[in-house]
């Protein structure tokens, strides 16, 4: 193999635009984010439309500045990577189409990255994690459980049956008027919360499968929010937003912990790694952190840059198959499911 091969990836699946450089040891050369954050804010969430015509707008700037950080020329890049979803279609069709003129104009190959696979192979960007292991995913739009095999190989555990956390805590953050995104608002407020003040559910904790509903704690969640308003309630918000915190923490750790006794059955004790945007909540962290110990597991969480969305994992994850790139034919998917033989969670559909 070549081991000065440098890969180019490009992320815009949802309402980052990103660029990357990093070369076929693992070293980053560059990875450089265009948020959208601000535009979505007035918004309350991702505008599907809007954040399409940012990606336009923003790629060409993303990728010189990748290339200047880098300090290489676009002559210099052996291969190009694009998202080619899961993900908000408009973004994800911008991205692919930019790849493939690269990969046209340079005779270069070109490859179509699953975003979840982006995640997935993340911590082995920044670490020597071995296969096999367990991946909780955990982000705005997805909540899997997934033993990783290898590259293209996964096995997925179980999965959300309706929102996933990081949108129970971006709808929650909504109703209580805390602003997008809603994750971080959620855990600044819930510091000066008590846990105890606020009764919330813990959906599907102690069932016997590892599958997540969180739709019915954003419903309790509205429902106390307005009970705030009652002279009789001296709740606060913040006490809610440390219950909802708490609730989503027990929720993920009480099914991971049936994974990992899944996974150790056939593999025994190994490595959970914890990947996506909610990865960053500490309370979430230390939660699990505590999980893993008490099953014999090593805990791996990527580095908070490499949890949200950006294009070092999907260049990453091009590399980790560099010698099998993609045709150009290949169209970009909406719905893309890492485990796509996996049965739908019990009366439910799935969401990939």
């Amino acid at each position: 193999m070549n081991d000065t091969f440098l890969m180019l990836g490009i992320e815009s699946s949802c309402d980052e635009t990103a660029a990357a450089i990093v070369a076929a040891d693992g070293t980053i050369l560059s990875s450089e984010v265009a948020s959208q954050m601000d535009i979505h804010a007035a918004h309350g969430g991702v505008v599907p439309e809007i954040a399409a015509r940012a990606h336009l707008d923003a790629i060409d700037m993303v990728i010189d500045a990748a290339l200047t950080t880098a300090g290489v020329g676009i002559d210099a890049i052996d291969g190009v990577a694009a998202t080619g979803g899961p993900g908000l279609i408009g973004g994800v069709v911008v991205g692919t189409v930019t790849a493939k003129a690269i990969a046209t104009a340079r005779g270069i190959p070109y490859y179509a990255v699953n975003h979840l696979e982006g995640h997935a192979l993340s911590p082995r960007l920044v670490a020597p994690v071995p296969f096999p292991y367990l991946l909780l995913l955990v982000s705005g739009g997805h909540t899997q459980l997934l033993a990783v095999h290898a590259p293209g190989a996964y096995e997925r555990y179980g999965t959300t049956m309706d929102d996933a956390a990081g949108e129970a805590f971006d709808k929650s953050a909504k109703i209580m008027g805390l602003g997008y995104p809603g994750g971080p608002a959620i855990e600044r407020l819930a510091a000066a919360g008590d846990v105890t003040r606020v009764r919330l559910p813990r959906p599907l904790k102690g069932a016997d499968h590892c599958h997540f509903s969180f739709s019915g704690l954003k419903t309790a969640v509205a429902t106390r929010h307005a009970a705030l308003a009652d002279a009789d309630d001296d709740a606060e918000p913040a006490d809610l937003a440390a219950s909802l915190q708490a609730a989503i923490a027990d929720c993920l750790a009480d099914r991971a912990r049936r994974a990992m006794n899944r996974f150790a059955t056939t593999h025994g004790a190994s490595i959970l790694v914890i990947a996506g945007g909610v990865a960053a909540n500490r309370a979430i962290f230390t939660r699990l952190e505590g999980e893993a110990t008490e099953a014999g597991f090593d805990l791996v969480v990527p580095p908070a840059w490499l949890c949200t969305d950006n294009a070092a994992m999907i260049a990453w994850a091009a590399l980790e198959r560099r010698q099998d790139p993609d045709g150009l034919d290949f169209a970009p998917r909406p719905r893309w499911p890492l485990d796509p033989d996996a049965a739908p969670p019990p009366g439910r559909g799935v969401r990939a």
